[in-house]
């Protein structure tokens, strides 16, 4: 009875010694007496305890390896530090376990020296802004090396590139003397759009002055205008007005007689007498005499006396005064002397 006992407790241990759970993300790899002999997936899983074994646990999930920096020399000769960080997974858990014996080291050697090749080809400004380039290569290159290894490389990236301390000197004075470019350019361009745009601002008030000013002056001239025409409108609808009222010869003359009036008042030494009005005057001053209108005193006959003697006119003779009427009868230019 008590033998029994201890058989099933040999049993019970060693059935506990044979089970083996596999969480989910990771598999078993299983040895048959040191040869392989499958792969566990996630589950419930029992074993031969003594004869078969786990060789090796294998995590299916993406893994990242941050390398730490590498000294790389670039085609210009300049010495750098750059660190990498690669992100792969497992693909075949049986490569994994037997096609390297440690696969993360040999894949941190892999990128390193993948890293010189490639960066060795280029110059130092061409390694600073050809991350990306760099990076597709190195994944192309890691993931077809690691492939006997069971290892899918998914990305590849350049973490830091640290070029030396006189180098990072030089490159900020160049990037602080870019800046200082680009802020004269920018200066140069502001004031340069300014004096643009004052000297069209400059151009069209003095398109707009000059355009005021013809409309001004055009306005001006429709005025005149417009004032000259109703001026001769008015003189030519008074003249129908006189033609059409059938005025005697006569009323003209007397217009013609108080126009040469108005300029005998003025202070004028000179004064033309057309030819018709003057024959007028000297007709009308004849009918009148005969007439007798011309002198209407009484005269007494015994009170009559011996006329004086007229006094000489200094001005001019009886001859002169003579010429003068007849040339006032023709209608000819009269001097008078003030």
């Amino acid at each position: 009875m008590g033998a029994l006992l201890i058989l099933l407790l040999i049993v019970f241990v060693l059935l506990c010694m044979g089970i083996r759970i596999v969480p989910q993300g990771y598999v078993f790899v299983v040895e048959n007496l040191g040869k392989y002999h499958a792969t566990l997936q996630a589950g419930f899983h029992v074993i031969i305890p003594f004869i078969q074994r786990v060789a090796k646990r294998v995590s299916l999930k993406e893994q990242v390896a941050d390398f730490p920096p590498q000294g790389v020399i670039t085609k210009d000769n300049v010495i750098m530090q750059i660190d990498t960080v690669v992100y792969f997974k497992v693909a075949d858990p049986k490569l994994y376990a037997y096609g390297a014996e440690r696969p993360i080291l040999a894949l941190e050697n892999l990128t390193a020296t993948t890293l010189r090749n490639l960066v060795g080809e280029l110059e130092l400004d061409q390694t600073l802004t050809s991350r990306d380039n760099i990076n597709s290569k190195m994944r192309v290159i890691l993931d077809e090396a690691t492939d006997p290894w069971g290892i899918k490389v998914g990305r590849v990236e350049l973490k830091n590139i640290i070029p030396p301390e006189e180098i990072q000197r030089s490159m900020e004075k160049q990037m602080k003397a870019e800046r200082d470019r680009r802020e004269t350019l920018l200066e140069a361009e502001g004031h340069k759009q300014a004096s643009i745009t004052r000297a069209e601002g400059d151009k069209q008030a003095l398109v707009l002055k000059a355009e005021a000013e013809r409309d001004a002056a055009i306005a001006r001239a429709t005025g005149q205008a417009e004032s000259i025409r109703l001026v001769y409108e008015a003189e030519a609808k008074g003249i129908e007005m006189l033609k059409e009222a059938n005025m005697d010869e006569r009323v003209l003359l007397i217009k013609k007689l108080e126009a040469l009036e108005k300029m005998g008042d003025g202070r004028a030494t000179k004064i033309v007498v057309p030819t018709d009005l003057a024959t007028a005057a000297a007709d009308l001053t004849f009918k009148t005499e005969m007439l007798g209108f011309g002198n209407n005193t009484p005269i007494d006959t015994k009170a009559a006396k011996p006329a004086k003697a007229k006094a000489e006119d200094p001005c001019c003779s009886d001859e002169d005064k003579g010429a003068t009427t007849q040339h006032f009868a023709k209608g000819e230019h009269v001097d008078f002397q003030a």
